[in-house]
């Protein structure tokens, strides 16, 4: 990926030409996506889009598709593509898409809130679907998730809509994962603009291995303050594939302990959290044999920016951080917690080695 010392990362295009293997992310200008999907010696395995719906595409693409309303903050407009060294096979089984390798399986579910029904009874029913989709084709290990619905900062019958929805998803990978909670995986969970309860998750063959951030709470220890059931995901999680180590960092803010840090600013926020991002990788490299983290070439980073407005003051907190070295991508929507105003999440690449993928931390 090359860039100038004048123009930051987020505006440089990723070549298209890059050895494959069984799970790779990037970016793709819209625009290019049809002649990315001609080109590359990849197979997809995703397309998600932000902001706007995905172009027209050949029939020969056969795998899910996501358009998700949170729009995107800077040009050229985008698709997250998740792609695959190995032919896809795809199923569709009611609102549940699954697209499956062999060794990784990409899973989707998108469900419309129905009148008079508890967000925490609509999520319970999603995660349980998609879990046991995922059990029957044989990929019980869940290592990733993210969740998108709107309002996550409403009141509804007493309790915040993203108290409801933890207290649904709580209950439901209770009842499915073995030892939980340490076999959480990362997850992100932020408001949309509008649309249905959308879910969708990475899963694979064999178990991966979960982290906690030393800076941090275990997000399912937080205490009862935070809400009736703790958010239910780990801090990152490290998968194992094809030879390579894949560092999923879940959705970080400006949390120290479990507590907010600098609710009146964006700019230190933006630093607590990049400091928190520093620690989780640093943890990640000392506490397994996975390569290196830190090679900014191998590592996509999702931005959630809950006022526009601050979105140059959070821009130019990064420039002066390697995250400016990556492929960037700036979001508005809004956040788990009303005082948080930015959080960024994270897919690290190891250039060797091989994960230990046993245990947590």
């Amino acid at each position: 990926m090359g860039h100038s010392a004048q123009q930051p990362s987020w505006h440089s295009e990723r070549r298209f030409v890059k050895v494959p293997t069984a799970l790779d992310f990037t970016f793709v200008e819209t625009d290019q996506l049809e002649e990315w999907i001609s080109t590359s010696s990849s197979y997809p395995l995703a397309l998600i889009s932000f902001g706007a719906s995905i172009p027209n595409l050949p029939p020969s693409v056969n795998c899910p598709t996501l358009s998700i309303d949170l729009p995107q903050l800077t040009e050229p407009a985008r698709v997250e593509v998740w792609a695959s060294a190995k032919p896809v096979r795809m199923i569709r089984n009611d609102n549940v898409s699954v697209a499956m390798n062999g060794e990784v399986a990409a899973a989707f579910l998108s469900v419309k809130e129905s009148a008079g029904v508890a967000l925490e009874i609509t999520t319970y029913h999603a995660y349980r679907s998609l879990l046991s989709e995922l059990r029957e084709l044989g990929y019980p290990y869940l290592w990733r998730a993210w969740n998108y619905f709107p309002a996550i900062n409403d009141q509804e019958s007493g309790l915040e809509r993203y108290q409801r929805f933890c207290i649904g998803r709580h209950q439901a990978l209770l009842e499915a994962l073995p030892d939980f909670p340490a076999s959480l995986p990362a997850a992100t969970a932020v408001g949309t603009a509008s649309g249905p309860l959308q879910v969708y998750a990475l899963a694979g063959i064999y178990p991966a291995r979960h982290l906690g951030n030393p800076r941090q709470v275990h997000a399912y220890e937080y205490p009862e303050s935070y809400g009736p059931r703790s958010p239910s995901f780990s801090r990152a999680t490290i998968a194992q594939v094809d030879g390579s180590a894949q560092l999923f960092l879940a959705g970080t803010a400006s949390v120290v302990g479990h507590a907010s840090r600098h609710v009146d600013s964006s700019k230190a926020q933006a630093r607590e959290t990049l400091e928190n991002i520093q620690t989780l990788l640093s943890h990640a490299q000392a506490t397994s044999n996975t390569g290196s983290f830190v090679d900014p070439g191998n590592a996509l980073y999702k931005v959630y920016v809950r006022d526009a407005g601050d979105l140059g003051e959070i821009r130019q907190v990064i420039e002066n951080t390697p995250l400016v070295h990556t492929q960037i991508f700036f979001l508005h929507g809004h956040l788990c917690r009303r005082e948080l105003l930015v959080e960024i999440e994270a897919i690290v690449t190891s250039d060797s080695g091989s994960a230990c993928c046993n245990s947590s931390g």
